[in-house]
């Protein structure tokens, strides 16, 4: 199994603050310029689906498979032959808060879906938690 972790420590926002950010997943496109649209279709729970439609690329269904609130949620993205997963972790640390996104992806063709995508959103995690701070300041 391929994996990749990038982690900051922040004292600029709070966990509820990323939380409600980054869990409101019809709006995304409204804090990340790489996203063209997104929609949660039903609830944020477990089992549930969204719709993920990154700028240049094509759409893909992605499942909510494990949540915490207020702490973690790991989504699961299935390709021919592959299984991408994303772990976005906020922890509480005596620094500030720890996030921490992990890509994982296994399977058969991940060679070639670590090249196609996993790859890219792992070298634009710096920028990308850096918009969600910087977003998930302006709640509350």
């Amino acid at each position: 199994m391929w994996k990749k972790s990038y982690s900051v420590i922040t004292k600029e926002i709070t966990k509820e603050q990323i939380w409600k950010l980054t869990t409101d997943i019809d709006h995304w496109k409204d804090w990340d310029d790489s996203v063209e649209y997104s929609k949660l279709l039903g609830e944020f729970k477990i089992g549930e689906y969204f719709i993920l439609k990154p700028k240049g690329a094509p759409k893909v269904k992605i499942k909510l498979i494990d949540i915490i609130r207020n702490q973690k949620f790991t989504d699961l993205t299935s390709f021919p032959l592959a299984k991408m997963y994303g772990e976005h972790l906020y922890e509480e640390t005596k620094d500030g808060l720890k996030i921490t996104v992990t890509m994982s992806v296994k399977g058969l063709l991940s060679k070639v879906w670590i090249k196609l995508v996993a790859d890219d959103i792992v070298k634009k995690l710096p920028e990308d938690i850096e918009c969600q701070i910087k977003n998930a300041k302006l709640i509350w």
